[in-house]
């Protein structure tokens, strides 16, 4: 069991009146419990929660003027494993349930034939756990961590290819080559205590064993230390922030701490 303390602070400057939907507090889950949650947007014109993508976590609507200023703090308990893919089984297609088949196909920056040619020849002979733990230290042995202007909106074949990317460039490659082993995958947007530079965190989850399965193919963080924000299908559906207009960054700081 792990208690994470959390900070977030992101400022913008606000060009004209905004839309704007907010992705940034630890959701409430089985195998973790936010013990403490404190979340301040500042001035606004109005404010909704709603349910997250799939009913994980929650996002806030806000309509803000000239600027938007949040300050989260959570003290987020976490309870989970984490998974020995060594002993972890695939689960058969026509056994998977309902809400795991929309994780087996294409999203927007997650092509899954394009990994064919890699997956087929990189790890013949692998199924289930195996494959994925051989998948992640494909990516974190071929990737070089860093971004630069040209890799900011590349999608898993071009972050691939060009043999560099941050955390959710190597979530969108597993993902796209566990849904090319007809392995559901998904993506989790998180928070964790040993990621450099420290900042929201994706990673992906897989689907072994009939349960879903967190990983890092970056090597910086563990399920056990990993608390939960949202997943989607990519990063499209777990931004922290979507902007319905025109925002420039002034700060974001993020701060993961073991309590």
């Amino acid at each position: 069991m792990t208690r994470l303390q959390i900070s977030a602070i992101l400022s913008y400057r606000l060009p004209t009146p905004c839309t704007i939907l907010v992705q940034v507090e630890a959701a409430e889950t089985r195998d973790q419990i936010v013990a403490q949650a404190n979340i301040d947007i500042g001035p606004t014109d109005g404010k909704t929660s709603v349910a997250a993508h799939d009913g994980i976590g929650t996002r806030l609507w806000t309509s803000q003027q000239e600027r938007l200023d949040i300050s989260y703090d959570a003290l987020v308990t976490v309870d989970r494993a984490n998974p020995d893919f060594a002993t972890l089984p695939a689960t058969a297609l026509n056994d998977l349930p309902g809400h795991a088949v929309p994780y087996l196909f294409n999203s927007l920056y997650c092509s899954v034939n394009a990994f064919d040619s890699v997956v087929t020849g990189e790890f013949p002979g692998l199924e289930g756990g195996p494959l994925v733990a051989a998948m992640a230290d494909y990516i974190k042995q071929t990737m070089t961590y860093g971004s630069d202007a040209d890799n900011v909106q590349c999608n898993a074949e071009q972050s691939l290819a060009a043999r560099k990317g941050v955390c959710r460039d190597y979530a969108h490659i597993l993902i796209s080559m566990a849904r090319c082993a007809n392995i559901p995958a998904r993506f989790a947007s998180t928070y964790a205590p040993d990621v450099q530079p420290q900042d929201f965190h994706a990673v992906p989850e897989v689907f072994l064993d009939d349960r879903w399965h967190l990983l890092d193919p970056t090597g910086m963080a563990e399920a056990s230390d990993m608390a939960v924000i949202g997943i989607g299908r990519d990063a499209t559906d777990v931004s922290f922030l979507t902007a319905f207009g025109s925002m420039n960054m002034v700060e974001q700081r993020v701060a993961v701490t073991r309590a």
